[in-house]
């Protein structure tokens, strides 16, 4: 076994704007770091299952057509194979992990 680390502050940011964090086999962290008021993610449908942690900011998560507020200490999950979208409405950090890991 190997212990894997990265460093948040040295990680390359990912096509979409994430920080990409440690990573397995069967699961993935990633770090969205100052997101901007106004920089709405497109909407997408993903193959992998989502669960995510608000550390700053608020952003509404519009899951399958119903919007949900998302603000610090709230916590998430967008099921595989569900419509979803982000709204960011006031600069936002969060963490997530994906299973299987997203690409």
């Amino acid at each position: 076994m190997t212990v894997g680390k990265i460093a948040s502050g040295s990680a390359p940011e990912g096509e979409n704007g994430e920080i990409p964090l440690a990573r397995g086999e069967r699961l993935a962290l990633r770090l969205w770091r100052d997101e901007p008021p106004n920089a709405d993610k497109p909407t997408t449908v993903s193959g992998h299952e989502t669960v995510g942690y608000v550390l700053k900011g608020r952003a509404d998560l519009v899951l399958a057509g119903e919007t949900v507020r998302l603000e610090p200490g709230d916590s998430w999950l967008v099921p595989a194979g569900v419509e979803h979208t982000y709204r960011i409405i006031e600069t936002f950090s969060a963490i997530e992990a994906t299973a299987p890991p997203a690409a």
